[in-house]
């Protein structure tokens, strides 16, 4: 069986851990990485993996939704925000992810965007790689 071939590479370099740094071969990412307190940690000037990981979970679905509201021709869907929270879970001695991804469409009806919601989870990368490890919240404006 053959490999598909990749739409997009991209990849980044750890130094030092969750107390280190991460970055990019292109230099376009560069954060500071701080241990949290709540993982024994000293806390500080620094984003998380799990940080990093919501950001890419939350902007990944906002887009995917977009692209299902424009190949259907949906009307002005408006404005959208989507806001990801991503968890450890303890696992034994491994953690385990989760996430849930708040959903605001303000000018859609209900039908409209819990329509967004689920054409959203077919087409977004990272919800299909967490499988059902996503919890889906859909808000009312």
């Amino acid at each position: 069986m053959t490999k598909p071939t990749s739409l997009f590479e991209t990849s980044a370099t750890a130094h030092g851990g969750r107390a280190g740094h991460v970055d990019s071969p292109d230099g376009h990412l560069k954060v500071r990485l701080a241990v949290p307190t709540e993982l024994g940690g000293s806390g500080g000037n620094g984003s998380t993996p799990e940080q990093l990981f919501a950001a890419a979970l939350a902007a990944s679905f906002e887009s995917a939704m977009g692209t299902a509201a424009r190949a259907e021709q949906y009307p002005e869907f408006g404005t959208m925000q989507v806001t990801a929270t991503v968890g450890l879970i303890a696992n034994g001695d491994a953690h385990d992810l989760q996430a849930a991804l708040d959903i605001t469409l303000p000018e859609l009806s209900r039908g409209q965007a819990q329509h967004l919601v689920e054409r959203g989870q077919t087409l977004c990368a990272f919800s299909r790689a967490l499988g059902d490890r996503v919890e889906y919240r859909l808000h009312d404006a």
